[in-house]
């Protein structure tokens, strides 16, 4: 197995959830190719997403976990198989989603299903993401009395309250 491809999978898949949860959408353009697509098997918008193209898949993170929206993503136990130039990977995931804005929290795990292509500049990137849900959780931040947030990176410059009064 190519180890060095092995590990710079590994890292494209970790660049895109950190710019995803710092809302580092520049440099997230730069994990995917221009024809990805994107599955996102949530029930949080209604049915399963499926999006194609970067700019589509771009614009659907900004306009849905920008702003005032907390994520946290981790995905670990990567199952790779690299086969020349192209690649594809199996992450389990579990996610945590804030909205001051409409007082939930949500929580979830799954499974990503993704496929990579090694570009003509030898960059690794996402040809397709998407995972199907293990489970998804909702909890109102009212529902919550004893709820208190100690630290938040946006907290100062959103003026936003997560504190239950």
């Amino acid at each position: 197995m190519d180890i060095v491809a092995l590990e710079e999978i590994k890292r494209v898949k970790h660049r895109y959830l950190r710019c995803v949860d710092l809302k580092r959408w520049t440099e997230l353009a730069d994990v995917f190719t221009p024809d990805a697509t994107a599955e996102y098997g949530t029930r949080t918008y209604g049915d399963p997403l499926a999006l194609t193209g970067r700019d589509a898949i771009l614009g659907f993170l900004r306009d849905h976990l920008g702003g005032d929206i907390i994520t946290t993503h981790s995905a670990g136990q990567p199952e790779i198989d690299i086969a020349g130039d192209t690649a594809t990977g199996t992450w389990s995931f579990e996610d945590t989603v804030i909205s001051p804005e409409h007082r939930v929290l949500i929580k979830g795990a799954a499974f990503y299903e993704d496929r990579y292509t090694r570009d003509g500049d030898g960059t690794w990137r996402i040809r397709h993401t998407g995972y199907t849900r293990v489970y998804e959780l909702m909890l109102s931040l009212d529902d919550l009395p004893s709820l208190r947030f100690t630290a938040i990176r946006w907290a100062a410059s959103s003026g936003s309250s997560l504190t239950n009064q």
